[in-house]
C-alpha cells in the first residue's frame, strides 16, 4: 500500500507524462496533511477533501467550478 506522498508522486508522475492529463485531481473523504497541500500546490495538483467532495456531490456546481484555476471544459470536437 502506498503512503500518501507516494500516491501523490504516482499521480504526478503518470498523470501528465503517461496519460497526458491537463488537470490532475486527488480525492479523499478525509483531509489532506499540510505537506500534502504544499506538495500539491507546488505541482499543480488539485485536491478534493471531504468538504469540497460534499459540495460537488450535492450537485450544486460542477467540479471544474469548485476547483481553483481550472478552465471550463473544452467544447466537444469530432475527436471527443
Amino acid at each position: 500500500m502506498n503512503t500518501p506522498c507516494e500516491t501523490f508522486y504516482v499521480l504526478n508522475g503518470t498523470g501528465r507524462q503517461v496519460h497526458n492529463g491537463d488537470v490532475l485531481v486527488m480525492l479523499t473523504n478525509g483531509r489532506f496533511s499540510r505537506p500534502a497541500l504544499d506538495f500539491a500546490k507546488s505541482q499543480r495538483l488539485h485536491l478534493v477533501d471531504r468538504h469540497l467532495l460534499a459540495q460537488w456531490a450535492s450537485g450544486s456546481r460542477p467540479l471544474w467550478e469548485l476547483l481553483r484555476a481550472v478552465p471550463p471544459p473544452r467544447r466537444p470536437s469530432s475527436l471527443s
